[in-house]
């Protein structure tokens, strides 16, 4: 068995922290959905990055479940660590916060869990650290990525099965 080096989750953990401005927001002064999703890859990407110390790209955007909307003049934090590692691939969870600085109510906005998969220099799949969890969350985020594991393999096969169908249709 492959003997690779591990290293504690806490040193994937990566932080990005913005305010929301007016162009930001949509007709609702809420945050746009897909800049959001812009701001979660990309703090997902470098969590990834900082464990496997190499490019990593997104292999899968798991679900990103809006809890609570973000506003215009809200701080908005997107934190990211690895949850679980595979042999080349990584599972990200990201938890977003909005916060008002005049009221300090923050609360969570949004979940999202990601995969990576780190490359070589030819672009092939090269394998990662293993990742050791700390805390009681890290422990639960860790052990409960199995069932994420096997429920994103299921939606990837029905992902593939639906693209062939639509490949058989005419535009």
């Amino acid at each position: 068995m492959e003997d690779r080096p591990k290293r504690y989750m806490r040193e994937t953990r990566t932080v990005r922290t913005s305010y929301v401005f007016p162009p930001d927001t949509n007709h609702l002064g809420t945050l746009f959905g897909g800049k959001l999703m812009a701001y979660i890859d990309d703090t997902a990407s470098i969590a990834a990055a900082k464990l496997a110390r190499c490019t990593v790209v997104t292999a899968s955007t798991d679900s990103v479940d809006f809890i609570a909307p973000i506003r215009v003049g809200n701080v908005v934090t997107v934190e990211a660590m690895v949850s679980r590692t595979g042999r080349t691939s990584m599972e990200i969870f990201v938890k977003v916060t909005a916060e008002d600085l005049k009221t300090e109510e923050t609360k969570i906005a949004a979940i999202s869990f990601l995969t990576f998969v780190a490359l070589d220099e030819d672009g092939k799949p090269t394998p990662v650290p293993e990742i050791i969890p700390e805390t009681d969350e890290e422990r639960w985020l860790n052990q409960t990525a199995i069932q994420r594991a096997e429920q994103r393999v299921l939606r990837k096969q029905q992902s593939e099965e639906l693209a062939r169908y639509l490949s058989k249709m005419p535009l």
